[in-house]
């Protein structure tokens, strides 16, 4: 189980996301939404230890996450893909997917492979040379390197065609059902964030608005009054 508990954070003076609680049941598939500013970031930043709360603590499967080594939390299990395409640019598509599994199983590469057979085509090419879509393929291809129970997203359709993200969304609802992995997915594209999710939290001024049923969220007439 991942709990969040009170969480508040901050940049100096300015408050990021303030006395946020709720908990997440393994294999649990959650969407948080807000406008720019409202505090989605820096909310998975703290589950996976990159920014430490000023009050409040996540703590996963009962052992509080420590802020500041964001190693020790990847080797638990929760994985983080940040926004924009983070690869080697300048290493192969092969390099890539190996350093990422270096302290973990190296033959789940196959795995990797059924999910995005992209990946396995590209294998000698430079990363770098990819197109964007590809790219967030292989960023997500290293996240499950590490095989982790949680995945943490960041806009992970930011700037990719439509095809593409139907693309992104069917392989992490596949990884969902096939390895069981929990999902936090932080994303702009709300319709389509909303249908691959069960559960929405919508965060204002970096507060919890609204935390119900994706479904319930998706059917209402005026989806963007919360924003």
């Amino acid at each position: 189980m991942l709990a969040i508990e009170k969480l508040t954070a901050s940049y100096a003076a300015l408050s990021a996301i303030s006395d946020i609680s709720f908990t997440l049941a393994k294999g649990a598939r959650l969407g948080i939404f807000g406008h720019n500013g409202a505090g989605k970031t820096t909310l998975l930043k703290c589950i996976v230890g990159a920014h430490a709360p000023s009050r409040g603590q996540v703590v996963y499967d009962g052992v509080p996450i420590a802020a500041g080594n964001i190693a020790a939390t990847v080797l638990r299990g929760i994985a983080f893909v940040p926004q924009g395409h983070n690869v080697f640019p300048n290493l192969s598509v092969e390099q890539n997917l190996k350093i990422a599994g270096l302290l973990f199983d190296a033959s789940f590469v196959t795995q990797v492979y059924e999910l995005f057979p992209v990946l396995k085509a590209r294998g000698p090419q430079r990363a770098g040379s990819m197109s964007g879509g590809e790219q967030q393929m292989l960023a997500l291809g290293m996240a499950l390197m590490t095989k982790p129970k949680w995945l943490l997203l960041d806009e992970p359709c930011t700037g990719l065609a439509p095809i593409i993200i139907e693309t992104v969304m069917k392989r992490l609802d596949d990884v969902n059902v096939r390895f069981g992995t929990g999902l936090c997915i932080v994303e702009q594209n709300v319709p389509a964030a909303l249908k691959l999710v069960d559960r929405a939290i919508i965060l204002k001024s970096g507060r919890v608005v609204f935390d119900g049923a994706a479904r319930e969220l998706e059917a209402q007439k005026d989806l963007w009054q919360w924003f």
